[in-house]
């Protein structure tokens, strides 16, 4: 009877093979992974923890949202749109508010209500915001005329929120996105359409 063994050498040799193939396997996958990812987050949607309660009731403290940034590379943000922005006073901070009134707008707030003036509208209109705010009631007197790159933006719950009143309008550059979905907690979860304005005469 003959016996056949194979060298060490020869086992050696095979799972240094086997090694080199998984670790090969694995930086193939990493790399696939990291080409899928890296643009999704940096171009397309970015996560954001909402901090505060200036969107209250709408957005609670420590709420997960998924921010579409890609939209906003085709097309203008428009009236209703939740945005993501650069604080203009410290673009380190990211603030999350409501967009009231466009470009070369004027936006008048008196009585606690407020009035928009445009080229469509020269006598202006109040903006109803019955269908996210429960209370419609905005504090403070302001008239600012927008420029042709400005945005004027507010909190939801206008009681405790640092906004356009107070800084000023923001900036188109300034703007990350919008807010597309809520993702935590699971029982909130909702995806954000703009509001269905329907513009009332004073």
């Amino acid at each position: 009877m003959r016996l056949f063994c194979r060298r060490n050498d020869d086992v050696n040799q095979g799972g240094r093979k086997m090694v080199l193939g998984l670790i090969f396997e694995l930086i193939q996958v990493a790399a696939i992974s990291l080409a899928i990812i890296i643009p999704v987050r940096y171009f397309l949607i970015q996560p954001f923890y909402v901090k505060g309660a200036s969107m209250e009731p709408n957005f609670f403290d420590h709420e997960y949202l998924i921010i579409d940034e890609i939209s906003y590379r085709f097309s203008e943000p428009e009236r209703g749109d939740i945005v993501v922005f650069r604080y203009p006073r410290d673009p380190s901070q990211f603030f999350i508010k409501r967009i009231i009134a466009m470009p070369e707008e004027t936006v008048e707030i008196a009585g606690g209500q407020i009035k928009i003036f445009n080229a469509d509208n020269p006598n202006g209109f109040v903006l109803p915001e019955n269908e996210y705010l429960d209370q419609v009631f905005t504090a403070t007197t302001r008239s600012v005329t927008l420029k042709a790159d400005e945005y004027f933006v507010l909190g939801d719950n206008r009681i405790q929120s640092l906004d356009s009143r107070y800084f000023g309008p923001i900036n188109r550059y300034d703007v990350v996105g919008r807010v597309w979905l809520r993702g935590w907690p699971l029982d909130r979860w909702k995806v954000f359409k703009q509001p269905a304005y329907q513009t009332v005469s004073p």
